[in-house]
């Protein structure tokens, strides 16, 4: 089991790789979500807002930002990207190891346990295994 200060790194590291993969030539064009043309993406603050967290913010990048919250359900990180392909890089970038909650342009990280309560109220899918390999299964 990884322990908190350790999934606490890893989460800030691939956060920071994300935001540093997001190079000249990455678009940024208006975000695009859930398929609406000029939607804005869900922000961390209105992520964690719906399961009564208010976060501590870890990483404020154009990119992308993550925040820490701690509930009665459990401690987790939420990020949200400004861009799909921005998720695309942070995904890449994510610990294989443990479980995603994952929406258009957010993703939750933490324990499966507390996974499993916070996908009752902000949706998405959950992440099993690296999304990388043919073998990935989505819950639900």
């Amino acid at each position: 089991m990884t322990t908190f200060p350790r999934l606490a790194a890893l989460v800030l590291l691939a956060g920071l790789a994300a935001a540093c993969s997001q190079g000249s030539g990455s678009g940024g064009g208006p975000a695009v979500a859930g398929g609406r043309a000029g939607a804005a993406p869900p922000s961390v603050e209105q992520l964690a807002a719906k399961v009564g967290c208010k976060p501590r913010i870890q990483v404020n990048a154009a990119e992308l930002r993550t925040g820490y919250c701690r509930t009665p359900d459990g401690e987790f990180f939420v990020t949200t990207f400004a861009s799909q392909a921005g998720k695309d890089a942070w995904m890449d970038a994510a610990p294989e190891y443990n479980p995603h909650l994952v929406g258009d342009l957010w993703t939750v990280l933490s324990g499966r346990q507390v996974l499993d309560l916070l996908r009752e109220r902000l949706g998405g899918d959950l992440h099993l295994t690296d999304h990388r390999t043919k073998r990935m299964r989505v819950a639900g």
